[in-house]
């Protein structure tokens, strides 16, 4: 399954990856780009994402609706994506049309036209109150609030509205000069595919080199443990977050972590899962989470339940965060959890779009692409001590912060007493 990848990193900077992929016929490409939400200033606060959208507003070259035309003439798919750390800019074309997707979606990237300013900020203020309308999402980002206060972490990667509706051309473009400049480029590519080929187009690419790296560095976040943050909704749910500060991306015990989180919450046989929906039908959504970022990440458990089951379900997830951090896996259930973990990345894997994924964020990032074999190997190296290290380590009552969106928060702040008292306690 898994086929070697060629890095080039050309003289301006720009890095391209690609991996061949037999017995297929489409390509998986994508642009990278080093800026996201925690990149930006207070000032800033969803240029990142304003600007990616503006991206498909059209080039010197290629009208707006004349991109659509080509992607969609070429029955491709075409989208972007902003994260906290990174941008991307993907799609997934047939080999024969390679060259004119990557013509395109290269002047996307080094030549925006930034026309349709006020149109576009529209569609990006309706996708902010969209996301706030739901709280099922929006919990996400009151937790990460809650775990990173006044640090860009803890913001929404869509932005704050009143930056979005005050962001003019002249200062997307200059956001635009100091982010997409060479060295924080990297072009991946998977599928039916030559790298050569791919060098290339690249060469061709006129992405200014005179970007601002400072601008780019992020200081250590400020974290916060043991507070709670509650948001007041007429909702029907009670939609609860436990979460901490979890591992770096390049941390050793990532694959540990992945494999917890299969023990915890990660899967339908999960211990979250059976305890809170199956075997008490307490909810219909309940599962855990991690993310990882350069030099910190999260580590979480979300729920959705009825005030009438709040407190119950806070009661088990007490009991089932304190069982994993205080009593050894046994050896089936990591058995059946590192299986699982090794079966979901052998299957992405068959996914040119993953393949493409995997090599671009982590050329980006700076961090090694492990062959499949050796991903493997990591995973099937985790034992029990280790999963319960990192448990003890991470799910710690003091570390824990908690966020609801719900009708009522003194209800809210009783219910979750049994995950760690000083969640009761007002911020």
């Amino acid at each position: 399954m898994s086929n070697a990848h060629v890095i080039t990193e050309l003289d301006g900077g720009v890095r391209v990856v690609t991996e061949r992929v037999p017995a297929v016929r489409s390509v998986a490409l994508g642009f990278w780009i080093g800026t996201g939400s925690r990149t930006e200033s207070e000032r800033q606060a969803g240029l990142s994402h304003l600007l990616e959208h503006m991206l498909f507003r059209g080039t010197a070259r290629y009208g707006s609706e004349e991109i659509d035309q080509i992607f969609d003439a070429m029955g491709a798919e075409l989208n972007a994506g902003t994260g906290k750390e990174m941008t991307s800019l993907y799609a997934r074309v047939l080999d024969e049309h390679l060259e004119r997707a990557f013509d395109v979606m290269a002047q996307m990237i080094a030549a925006p036209a930034m026309e349709g300013l006020a149109e576009e900020r529209e569609v990006v203020l309706e996708e902010i109150a969209m996301y706030e309308d739901d709280p099922q999402e929006l919990i996400f980002d009151v937790l990460g609030e809650t775990i990173f206060p006044d640090d860009p972490l803890g913001r929404a990667t869509l932005g704050r509205a009143e930056i979005v509706r005050s962001a003019t051309r002249e200062e997307l473009a200059s956001f635009h000069r100091e982010r997409y400049f060479a060295a924080n480029v990297v072009i991946a590519a998977a599928g039916s595919v030559e790298h050569e080929q791919v060098v290339e187009w690249a060469r061709a690419v006129a992405i200014g080199e005179d970007g601002d790296s400072a601008a780019l560095l992020c200081p250590p976040p400020v974290q916060a443990a043991g507070s709670a943050r509650f948001r007041a909704r007429d909702t029907e749910q009670y939609h609860v977050t436990v979460g901490a500060t979890g591992l770096a991306r390049d941390d050793e015990r990532r694959f540990a972590l992945r494999v917890l989180d299969s023990i915890l919450g990660g899967t339908t046989s999960s211990r979250l899962f059976q305890a809170v929906r199956e075997r008490r039908g307490l909810a219909y959504a309940v599962f855990s989470f991690q993310s990882l970022y350069r030099d910190t990440g999260q580590v979480g458990l979300y729920v959705g339940t009825r005030p009438e089951n709040l407190a119950e379900v806070c009661e088990v997830l007490g009991g089932e965060l304190a069982r994993i951090r205080e009593q050894p896996v046994s050896a089936e259930e990591l058995a059946r959890a590192k299986d699982n973990v090794k079966g979901r990345i052998v299957l992405a894997l068959e996914s040119t779009g993953a393949r493409m994924d995997r090599l671009g964020s982590a050329v980006l990032a700076g961090l090694p692409i492990l062959e499949l074999d050796e991903t493997i190997e990591r995973i099937e190296a985790v034992d029990a001590d280790a999963v319960g290290a990192l448990a003890a380590e991470l799910l710690a009552p003091e570390r824990l912060c908690a966020a609801a969106i719900g009708p009522d928060e003194e209800v809210f702040r009783a219910a979750i007493a049994p995950l760690t008292p000083a969640l009761v306690q007002a911020p």
